[in-house]
């Protein structure tokens, strides 16, 4: 099946995100939170992608399987909790350690479990599981932003599905062997050239999407520990997990050297910095569209941003961005409209 993204000789990874980004908005494919830029996309059939899961020989023959906690794979988190498998969620950003083990109530129902699979239930109903802890993870869930028939994968830029691999890696809870699977939109499958892939990088055995499962063939190897010299001081102080596993990895008498040379321009920043513009120049980063802006007045003065949202989802009306004048109650809703591309 050929790419729907062309990918240009010369692209970068941040050039392939933002033209994955940009479709994706453009051709209205994405479901709330929007816009999908500097996100892992949560696209439309989402749910169907994710129910393809129990087809996967190695999703019935697994005990413990490891789920992203972004918003598109809530379905992939439901339906391991609904196997009765163990789940293990990364903590966002890994700021307070490096999983959560869900626990489910006794005898929960497929309401319950529900809960548990969102983002609050991930939250309320788990324990946490640090570098100590004993556990064999037999098959890994990730979201990408890209990835390629050939398994190269591409995230939203920040590190983090690579580094809990990694980090998986030095725990012994993941080998060479371990099954990697990710979950995205038929547009998301792009050509990704093989140069781009370095060797920190997480490659993906299964492609689940709303109309396929491909098998990868993937031969680059996993990441089998983190590569200490390929990080900045910095990043420790915003993981604090990861310093700890320095310091376990340098008594043990590992090369733990980090980085030497300037940190380079934080690309993540620099491209959140670069807001998502549907009205703009055709000769800029994003492709020219038209928007669409609703107005809706007399709002009760109780009426929350997120019950809107929620209202909003339910109807399938989610815009791209809410203006929210709740001191003079009235809200703005900003709608693409490509018909005018």
């Amino acid at each position: 099946m050929e790419s729907i993204i062309k990918v240009n000789q010369g692209d970068t990874k941040w050039d392939i995100r933002h033209k994955v980004w940009n479709y994706i908005e453009v051709k209205n494919l994405a479901s709330f939170p929007r816009p999908v830029h500097n996100r892992i996309p949560n696209f439309k059939e989402a749910t169907c992608a994710c129910n393809r899961l129990p087809d996967l020989p190695k999703f019935r023959s697994s005990r413990v399987i490891k789920v992203n906690p972004d918003r598109p794979q809530e379905q992939a988190r439901f339906i391991t909790l609904e196997a009765r498998k163990t789940l293990l969620v990364p903590t966002p950003r890994l700021k307070t350690g490096l999983f959560n083990r869900i626990i489910t109530p006794k005898g929960a129902t497929r309401k319950e479990l529900h809960v548990c699979s969102t983002s609050q239930g991930v939250k309320e109903m788990s324990v946490p599981v640090g570098l100590d802890d004993k556990v064999q993870v037999d098959l890994v869930v990730v979201g990408s932003v890209a990835v390629s028939n050939k398994g190269y994968r591409i995230g939203k830029g920040e590190g983090f599905a690579d580094m809990e691999y990694a980090m998986m890696a030095c725990m012994g809870a993941v080998c060479e062997s371990t099954v990697v699977v990710t979950i995205v939109h038929d547009c998301q499958v792009v050509d990704i050239p093989e140069e781009l892939t370095e060797s920190h990088d997480l490659t993906v055995d299964f492609i689940l999407t709303p109309t396929r499962i491909i098998k990868t063939e993937c031969t680059h190897p996993k990441p089998q520990g983190i590569i200490w010299s390929k990080l900045h001081t910095e990043i420790l102080k915003k993981i604090p997990i990861l310093k700890k596993l320095r310091t376990l990895e340098q008594e043990a008498g590992k090369d733990v050297a980090l980085k030497t040379t300037p940190a380079e321009e934080d690309q993540t920043k620099k491209s959140k910095e670069l807001k998502w513009q549907p009205n703009c120049h055709p000769k800029c980063k994003f492709p020219k569209t038209y928007v669409t802006t609703i107005s809706l007045s007399n709002i009760p003065a109780r009426l929350r941003v997120s019950e809107l949202k929620s209202l909003l989802r339910e109807h399938v009306a989610v815009p791209l961005r809410i203006s929210w004048k709740g001191t003079k109650h009235r809200v703005f809703l900003l709608y693409s409209d490509d018909t005018g591309a």
